[in-house]
């Protein structure tokens, strides 16, 4: 998940001590493996890498940083190796349905 903060709210939330502590929060709900801190295109930006077994579990990642932060809100599913492998079949069958 990318997360981008608008300057303003980053800015609110640094001066009023209370940005820490958010992110601290939100991370504590989230439990990720991993959370990535950095700078893009001039705004406060956060990777963060995390398990979710169901897609209906998207409002309780996303909405509180939409909420705390009006933040931007990325979600991009990714593959391990062995879900790669488990998709053999899939591709296979797209392979002789699709390809010309």
């Amino acid at each position: 998940m990318k997360v981008t903060i608008p300057v303003e709210a980053g800015n609110r939330t640094a001066k009023d001590g209370t940005m820490g502590s958010i992110i601290g929060s939100i991370l504590q709900d989230m439990k990720p493996e991993a959370a990535y801190f950095l700078t893009e295109n001039g705004r406060r930006t956060a990777h963060v890498y995390f398990e979710m077994e169901d897609a209906n579990r998207i409002p309780a990642v996303a909405e509180p940083w939409f909420l705390a932060f009006d933040a931007t809100v990325e979600i991009q599913p990714v593959m391990i190796p062995e879900d790669l492998a488990n998709a053999s079949e899939d591709i296979a069958t797209a392979v002789q349905t699709y390809s010309r």
